[in-house]
């Protein structure tokens, strides 16, 4: 119990969450601290334990006591405490691995020790959070996966009504097959009659398109002259301003200018002259402060040669007493080197034996956690399967959507197309029903007179 993959809580932790998540009615009033340190009580340990096991397993506290009928015992009731202690023995046994609890005795049943009794049910609770996370989030999954079904469900009833509305609404009844192919005729010749009007209206605007283009590109043209225009004149009103009035004045400035000129020469010989003086008296004076620094550097090596030769006596010094001092020393450590291998052979031999023991605890919880992850693994395929299925089912829907919406959208369309056309054949013919009616009184009319006539 030296390494631990779990929290270790404290008795006040351990006693509150016994009595609220494990134990039921007076066995929950009656738990104290005092029943778990000093000395943990056998009885209150077991009730405990067998609590667990009813928790997890559904195994009742009074099936631990219960003897096989058909095995022939000559004083049963002897056996009953045994029998039930061996019970709980074996099946926490089974148990407490799950919970990385792996040294579990008979001791610690009957005489039960703190620290131990600790650990395990630390152990314990440590599972129980575990499992009633894992719980917790199994109902989430399966409440989503109801819900899922039921919406299925709904979906598939929904697209089944849908389907028998299509059916109703695309058949046509036998009186009207006569009347819907001249409406189809006619919805023929509309659409034919349009084609032809979309293609001139596209021809039309292509048209628009390149007038519109030529138009924009002899603007930038216009636009480019104009700014042309304008440097040019800029340019000339520089030209006429440095143009000079009178060939006098220009003679004046020519002769400024010459005198301008010498007098400029003059002065550079002489700065010439003087930069030439300068130059040599700086390097005069820059040889010499080479000198002067190669004499202070040379004096400051000299200083930091003697000072480093008095530190360097300094540590001979100490180091010739520290090396008496580490013989001393030597001896010493060479003395405890001796102790201390003969302990280090012992401890090595005791860390062999618990790692023997590790590696067999290892080996069987490899295989444990093996066996949980292949059970994890089938469950989790069994839910991908379920899920790209109901995946699967919600593709179709939508897309059975999608084909019942463009229908209805084709059938309202083709709905409003034959009620225009229906409405002015009605018209057209009531105009025609007027007519012959008209034509009819006037032709009585005709007839009468004519038959007064005769």
């Amino acid at each position: 119990m030296t390494e631990n993959t779990f929290p270790v809580y404290k008795v006040d932790a351990l006693v509150s969450f016994y009595r609220t998540e494990v134990l039921i009615g007076q066995e929950a009033k009656q738990l104290s601290k005092s029943d778990l340190t000093p000395t943990p009580k056998p009885e209150s340990v077991q009730m405990i334990y067998m609590r667990v096991l009813h928790l997890l397993y559904r195994f009742r506290p009074e099936c631990h006591s219960m003897v096989p009928l058909l095995e022939n015992i000559q004083y049963p009731a002897y056996h009953e405490w045994t029998t039930a202690m061996m019970s709980v023995y074996l099946r926490m046994q089974q148990f407490l691995p799950m919970c990385y609890v792996h040294d579990f005795t008979l001791s610690d049943l009957l005489a039960p020790k703190t620290k131990k009794t600790v650990i395990i049910l630390s152990g314990i609770m440590n599972f129980l959070h575990f499992r009633k996370q894992r719980m917790e989030w199994a109902m989430e999954h399966q409440a989503g996966f109801r819900a899922g079904l039921d919406t299925l469900q709904k979906y598939t009833k929904g697209i089944k009504e849908a389907e028998k509305k299509i059916e109703v609404l695309t058949t046509i009844p036998p009186e009207q097959q006569a009347e819907a192919k001249e409406l189809a005729a006619a919805l023929s010749d509309l659409q034919a009659s349009t084609a032809h009007i979309y293609q001139e209206v596209n021809r039309i605007n292509d048209n628009i398109a390149e007038w519109k283009a030529n138009i924009a590109e002899k603007s930038q043209k216009a636009a480019q002259l104009k700014v042309d225009v304008g440097t040019l004149k800029e340019d000339n009103a520089k030209l006429k301003s440095q143009i000079v009035e009178s060939p006098e004045e220009l003679k004046s400035q020519m002769e400024k200018m010459r005198e301008n000129l010498k007098n400029i020469k003059s002065t550079r010989e002489h700065s010439d002259e003087r930069a030439v003086e300068l130059q040599n008296t700086v390097q005069g004076v820059t040889h010499s402060e080479a000198e002067i620094q190669l004499m202070y550097t040379l004096l400051q090596d000299l200083q930091s040669s003697l000072i480093n030769s008095k530190q360097r006596e300094e540590e001979v010094q100490e180091l010739e007493a520290l090396y008496e001092k580490q013989q001393k020393e030597l001896k010493n450590l060479s003395i405890e080197e001796g102790q201390l291998k003969r302990a280090l052979g012992m401890k090595l031999d005791k860390e062999s034996k618990q790692q023997i023991r590790r590696q067999k605890n290892k080996e069987m919880m490899e295989h444990h956690v093996q066996d949980v992850l292949g059970q994890c693994e089938q469950v989790h395929h069994k839910r991908e399967e379920m899920a790209e299925q109901i995946q699967e089912i919600s593709r179709e829907t939508q897309q059975l959507k999608a084909k019942i919406q463009s229908l209805r959208d084709v059938c309202s369309q083709e709905t409003k197309k034959a009620q225009a056309l229906y409405d002015s054949l009605s018209t057209s013919l009531n105009e025609f029903h007027k007519r012959i009616h008209t034509h009819v009184v006037e032709l009585n009319h005709n007839v009468h007179k004519m038959s007064a006539n005769f």
